[in-house]
């Protein structure tokens, strides 16, 4: 059982989170952005709270089900148009921010810290000069 201080904790800390990587995507004008963002994150911590007061013994097969049911709404940022494919960035920015709040959910705030920067990084890497030849 999870005490009501560290589910406020864990609910507020997926809104910061979702909102920092949404944020980036918010500021370089694309599809999905702080509110999609904030909102999988949350989802996806609520989800597993749930789980873990409820049916503990599920919680694999929670996962499993956010991560697919993700890949839907992440599917709906992508786009083709003549000559290029948009919106792969921003599926994988919010399927990422969906395993923030499942580590979140659990409690994993140090893993939840590292991840969050990782993709903040890796969501600037089109900036670099390097990246942007590849």
């Amino acid at each position: 059982m999870v005490e009501s201080v560290q589910i406020l904790l864990r609910l507020v800390l997926s809104v910061i989170a979702g909102g920092f990587i949404g944020l980036e995507r918010e500021v370089v004008h694309k599809p999905a952005g702080i509110r999609t963002h904030m909102l999988v994150c949350l989802g996806s911590a609520l989800f597993v709270l749930v789980t873990i007061e409820t049916l503990p013994n599920e919680a694999a097969r929670i996962i499993a089900g956010i991560a697919t049911g993700i890949g839907f709404l992440g599917a709906g940022t992508i786009f083709k148009s003549e000559d290029e494919v948009r919106g792969l960035t921003t599926a994988a920015s919010i399927w990422a921010v969906a395993g923030v709040g499942i580590a979140i959910g659990f409690g994993y705030y140090l893993m939840t810290i590292i991840a969050v920067i990782l993709i903040l990084i890796i969501l600037q890497l089109n900036k670099m000069e390097f990246f942007k030849r590849l």
